[in-house]
Formats: C-alpha cells, structure tokens, sequence
C-alpha cells in the first residue's frame, strides 16, 4: 500500500492484463497492488480506451475485456464531464501535449490523484498538482 492516490493511463492497464511483454505485466501488477481500490483512480476516458485497444490492438476477447472492466468500474472513477474538458485544452496548451493527454492530466487532479502512472507523459515532470511516473523505467 501506496500514501496517496493513484491514477493509471490505460497503456499501464493494457500491461496488466497482456502477456505479451512479460516483464511490463509483471512491473504493471507490482505497481497496481501497491495500492488499495479506494487509492486507485480511473476515467470513462481510461475505461473506453482499454476496451478499445485491447479488441483492436490486442485481440482481446470481448468476454476477456468485460471481466476486466467490471473490475476497473468498482475503483472510484471521474466521469468526464465540460470542467475536464476545459481543462484538458488549457492543458494542451500549458504543457504541450495532445488533448487526449491533457484529459487524462484534467482527470487525475480531478480524481485527486497524487501521481500518474503512464508511458505516455515526461517520467518526473509535475503537471500541476500531479507527477507522472513510468513504472516501467528501470529502477
């Protein structure tokens, strides 16, 4: 158990349930059960991102995905809603990164999240009240 909360991007979670990558599964599920449910925070973003890219991308099963998703949807979860999305445009601007990231930014303060685990974001940079950390660096 982690202090604070914990917002995962959905590449981590993606991590998590592929086999794939055997050592990013691995390091995925170590960082994930270092916090407890109520610490963990998702999106509608997160959620529909996952199912998208796991049928898509990683041939998922749909059956496979939803078992997973009703997982995800028992953590606490920030519905998306117009002050995320504004916020995700000044954070585009801000730190110059795509609207999507910037979302994903709008939705982990909103969550209340200390840190994001991500790939996608500079590993150490605080954006705003949030640090983004890539779990899958070496340590």
């Amino acid at each position: 158990m982690s202090g604070g909360k914990a917002f995962f991007d959905t590449n981590v979670l993606l991590y998590l349930y592929s086999t794939a990558d055997a050592t990013k599964q691995a390091r995925a599920q170590e960082v994930f059960e270092r916090y407890d449910e109520r610490d963990i925070v998702l999106s509608t973003q997160v959620i529909q991102e996952f199912y998208a890219a796991g049928s898509r991308k990683l041939g998922f099963s749909r059956q496979y995905l939803r078992e997973a998703i009703e997982k995800f949807l028992v953590l606490p979860l920030v519905i998306l809603g117009p002050a995320q999305i504004i916020k995700a445009i000044e954070n585009e601007q801000q730190y110059q990164v795509s609207f999507w990231d910037g979302l994903i930014l709008a939705a982990a303060e909103s969550g209340g999240a200390d840190v994001l685990f991500t790939e996608d974001l500079n590993h150490g940079q605080r954006y705003g009240r949030v640090l983004a950390q890539n779990p899958f660096l070496p340590i």
